[in-house]
């Protein structure tokens, strides 16, 4: 089954906390601290891989997560870092941030590889507290956050040529006739559900043909298969209008279905209208000669190459192998919406604030990752811990924008779900603010 647009959450992983441990040996009572750091969090990267043609593998699984570092241990060993959750896509798939509808990537080329998210890093040990004034810290640092993303993937097709037309066309015939592809093909409409790809071969030429399934009127507002195959239509240098040169009675008309699909391609913008096109009168069989003058006729306003095929006899098919093998060398690559590492840089990566306050039935409450990786880190209990927490509070600004959201002397604050009074400040005086 082809699968072309999912959904997923994807989370990298959270960092190892850092150890809080003392050097106990024989002989060596009071030993220093020894608490090794923890291991980095794994990050979430996208890999391009030509294994894969849809994306299949993530119909029914929407959440993905890398592994969380492990914590540090005593004797200054490192905690392991988390393995990387690598996601294969195959190539041409656009990675949006859901939330934002945001394109962050396009990925076209096999081996390509994208860091989508970074994993947490690894608290330190309590080793890395120690000081002249702090023999024997009995704290340690929490290890980073992990970080969350909801994020769209959608697949466009990377084909050189693209079959269009009303269902019941003859496309997917042409497909086969004239590539090594062996599409499902009836006489009936919308046999073709999915998109097929086959490669066209003529000595050492080749190009990829795909067959997209049959538009209908209003597609490019999303009814019938619209957007489904208008989004694959994107990637094609060069279009083949296949149109039905003999109708049954009560089907449309050959010019009346050439301007029906030309009218959704202007509708569904991105310029598909004024892609190079070839128009493919099929079925030529089914008419007699003298019958094609007057259809010809009324294509002549049209500026383009027609050639008359006929998927069942072969008619016409070499000569319009050859028109495409030299057209397209002439044809350059469409041009995508591209999304550089500097742009991408400054959308995932820019400075975040390290605390958000807010009210909530008159209490204030302060919410961050660094913030609540600050308390998770920090002794309460012992003195130098809890002296090392509010000089690093100060240092970020915490008490000064407390007074400035209006928190007043003697109130308590919500900090990461623990309480704290709010000391506040006095003329000439320095205080750190908090009291537990």
């Amino acid at each position: 089954m082809f699968f072309d647009h999912v959904r997923l959450e994807v989370k990298s992983g959270k960092g190892g906390d850092g150890a809080v441990s003392f050097r106990r040996e024989k002989y060596i009572p009071d030993g220093g601290p020894d608490g090794g750091d923890g291991g980095k969090g794994g990050n979430v990267i996208l890999k391009v891989t030509n294994r894969r043609n849809s994306l299949i593998d993530y119909r029914f699984k929407h959440y993905f997560a890398a592994e969380d570092g492990q914590d540090g241990q005593q004797k200054k060993m490192f905690g392991r870092s988390g393995a990387d959750l690598i996601l294969e896509v195959p190539p041409g798939t656009l990675v949006y941030d859901d939330d934002r509808d945001l394109l962050i990537c396009d990925l076209k080329e096999e081996g390509q590889t994208f860091k989508l998210l970074e994993g947490g890093k690894g608290g330190l040990g309590n080793v890395h507290f120690k000081s002249s004034r702090r023999q024997a810290p009995k704290f340690a640092r929490a290890g980073g956050p992990a970080d969350q993303l909801n994020i769209r993937l959608e697949l466009k097709l990377i084909a050189d040529v693209g079959l269009l037309g009303l269902p019941n066309a003859g496309k997917s015939s042409l497909l086969a006739k004239m590539s090594r592809a062996k599409p499902k093909i009836a006489d009936y409409a919308f046999t073709t559900l999915q998109p097929q790809l086959g490669v066209v071969d003529s000595y050492d030429q080749s190009f990829v043909l795909a067959d997209l399934p049959g538009l209908i009127e209003g597609a490019a507002e999303g009814a019938g298969l619209g957007h489904d195959f208008l989004r694959h239509t994107a990637r094609c240098r060069l279009l083949l209008h296949v149109v039905d040169a003999c109708p049954l009675p009560g089907q449309v008309d050959p010019r009346e279905a050439y301007d029906l699909i030309q009218g959704e391609l202007t509708d569904y913008g991105d310029k598909l209208d004024e892609r190079p096109q070839i128009l493919v009168l099929n079925k030529a069989d089914l008419l007699a000669p003298d019958q094609r003058p007057e259809l010809e006729a009324s294509f002549a306003d049209l500026d383009l190459p027609k050639y008359w095929v006929s998927a069942v006899t072969g008619e016409g098919i070499d000569d319009l192998k050859r028109a495409i093998f030299k057209l397209l060398p002439s044809l350059p690559a469409v041009e995508q919406t591209e999304v550089s590492t500097e742009e991408w840089q400054l959308y995932r990566y820019e400075p975040k604030a390290p605390y958000e306050i807010f009210f909530e039935e008159g209490e204030a409450f302060v919410t961050g990752n660094w913030i609540e990786g600050l308390v998770q880190s920090t002794n309460f209990d012992n003195p130098e811990s809890f002296h090392y927490f509010q000089k690093e509070i100060e240092r970020k600004g915490l008490n000064a924008a407390l007074s400035e959201a209006g928190v007043q002397d003697g109130d308590w604050v919500d900090i990461g779900g623990a309480e704290f009074q709010f000391l506040g400040r006095k003329a000439g005086e320095e205080t750190d603010g908090l009291g537990s």
